[in-house]
């Protein structure tokens, strides 16, 4: 089975930039599709962007043009640079991996918090 950890959260003021880390290991030889999610207390976890193996990407439009998402497959790492973070972007973000057989992991999440 794949293992996730992500990590790179942390708080910063409105403006600011983070980037978030999702580390793969275990039962894989490169990384397949991952996506990043978030979850804002009281809300639903919602998509945010997608790398898949191809190199496509897409993104939610409450992200596009602030957020980027990348890959080192020599690392089985995806990361998510967030760039002009608002308070709305506060959540915890997971990470989830899909491998070529549809089985699903998920990381343990890490902490996201903008202040105004």
């Amino acid at each position: 089975q794949v293992q996730l950890v992500e990590s790179g959260g942390g708080l910063v003021q409105a403006g600011g930039s983070l980037r978030l880390s999702c580390a793969a290991s275990g039962r894989l030889f490169r990384i397949n599709t991952v996506d990043w999610y978030r979850q804002a207390p009281g809300k639903q976890r919602d998509l945010v962007a997608t790398s898949t193996s191809g190199g496509s990407t897409n993104y939610a439009d409450s992200v596009k043009g602030r957020f980027t998402i990348s890959r080192d497959n020599a690392k089985n790492t995806v990361y998510l640079q967030m760039n002009s973070l608002k308070p709305e972007d506060t959540a915890v973000y997971y990470c989830r991996h899909s491998d070529v057989w549809g089985i699903i992991a998920w990381g343990q999440g890490t902490q996201v918090t903008v202040s105004s």
